[in-house]
């Protein structure tokens, strides 16, 4: 018996495989199917939109297009792992400027946005305007809030510098 563990917004999760997960399920289908963790949106299911990204050890990754089996002993977290007080959470809720609009509108795509912007505030705490369009050119927004979305990510930069790491 081959059996995943997993952490899963700090909690250890056990799947046993060919009983609890597939060993083709992806670790999309795990949050949502198994764990109700349906933050974690699915969009193309092709990796092309990143609605599904979440964090895998502190980076950003497609959730759709990881294959569950892969993440042994790995640390997954979600959008539902980030706290209310999250300085990229509060920055998105806050974000509504002259000129730069809201960072959220229909609201399909901003845990994706969210957690591509907590992996690169991960890796880079203090990113230019470039390197924050290039963290999150893999993310897709129909409502067009993109202006917003880069906005947001410069204050919870600001944020996290100003607190000392915002954690």
């Amino acid at each position: 018996m081959t059996v995943l563990k997993i952490y899963i917004n700090g909690t250890r999760h056990e799947f046993e495989v060919g009983r609890d997960i597939e060993p083709y399920h992806t670790l999309a289908y795990l949050l949502r199917e198994k764990l109700g963790l349906t933050g974690t949106k699915i969009s193309c299911d092709t990796g092309e939109c990143g609605a599904c990204t979440v964090l895998i050890d502190g980076k950003a990754a497609l959730s759709c297009m990881t294959p569950a089996l892969t993440l042994e002993g790995r640390s997954v977290t979600t959008i539902e792992g980030l706290g209310l007080d999250d300085p990229v959470v509060r920055a998105f809720a806050d974000q509504c400027e002259p000129g730069y609009g809201t960072a959220m509108q229909c609201g399909f795509c901003t845990p994706g946005f969210v957690m591509s912007a907590k992996g690169l505030l991960n890796e880079n705490p203090a990113p230019t305007e470039e390197e924050i369009r290039h963290a999150l050119s893999g993310n897709l927004c129909r409502c067009g809030t993109y202006p917003a979305v880069a906005r947001a990510v410069l204050h919870a930069s600001e944020r996290m510098r100003d607190s000392g790491g915002g954690e």
